[in-house]
């Protein structure tokens, strides 16, 4: 058993920057071919520039029913197939308590980090999954505070659990054409995590994990390519936490 990608095609949300950028890198350099997509043309074209091996791109809003649409028949257009699907794009335009949320916002959030996800699965699943040999993998990207609660970003967390259950749901409805698992990192260091990390605060985070570090984006890039690949071929429904060991940390007696 490898790592090996080769013959398969892979469709990456949020890919030109951060973790998707990082698991379309390994994806593509395993053998697959990979196509990136996210908001602005500009990132795409540059993203898939730097990763090569073939790499496609294509601008799509996955919080537009439509743009989805066009993304995956793009992909199609293009390769021919949808092997793997890694549900990565995420947003975030809330940050305090729950109670207080606006609606628009609070649909935002849901639209982009759980809906999109199974919108694009059901995608994949009626144009070319379901009648694929078998052997697809779906790869959602939660959060580690889908399993845990905080005061500022309690809804992004509510939307991330709810992927996290997504998860196994379609895992045992789409067996066992398609595998579906889930990733739920801790603090990543992103752009898109940067007021989490940055400065003071990410030394603090780092020194409350057992591992003593912040996460990278290879590291999730490294457990992607190996549930996508044959290694991960008896694996589904499962939700792997990668974060340093954060949530089984002792506490720190703050008396």
């Amino acid at each position: 058993m490898d790592l090996r990608l080769d013959g398969k095609v892979a469709l990456v949300t949020g890919g030109s920057k951060g973790i998707g950028r990082e698991i379309a890198t390994a994806y593509a350099q395993s053998g697959a071919k990979v196509m990136i997509t996210s908001r602005k043309a500009d990132a795409c074209e540059l993203a898939a520039l730097e990763i090569g091996n073939g790499c496609e791109w294509y601008a799509s809003n996955v919080g537009y029913e439509d743009q989805v649409e066009s993304l995956v028949d793009h992909t199609l257009d293009t390769f021919g197939a949808i092997d793997i699907l890694v549900n990565n794009a995420g947003a975030n335009p809330y940050a305090g308590p729950t109670i207080d949320v606006d609606v628009p916002r609070w649909d935002k959030t849901i639209q982009v980090n759980m809906t999109a996800p199974l919108v694009l699965t059901q995608l994949c699943w009626n144009k070319y999954m379901k009648e694929s040999k078998g052997d697809c993998s779906i790869i959602n990207i939660s959060s580690v505070g889908g399993l845990t609660t905080n005061e500022q970003l309690g809804v992004y967390d509510v939307a991330k659990a709810g992927l996290i259950h997504l998860t196994k749901q379609l895992a045992a409805e789409l067996g066992p054409k398609v595998r579906v698992n889930c990733i739920a990192p801790g603090l990543i260091k992103t752009d898109f995590a940067k007021i989490l990390w940055d400065g003071e605060r990410g030394a603090e985070v780092a020194a409350s994990y057992p591992m003593g570090r912040l996460g990278q984006t290879s590291d999730i890039a490294g457990c992607a390519t190996w549930l996508a690949a044959e290694t991960g071929s008896w694996i589904t429904g499962q939700t792997i936490v990668m974060d340093g060991g954060g949530l089984i940390a002792f506490k720190k007696d703050t008396e």
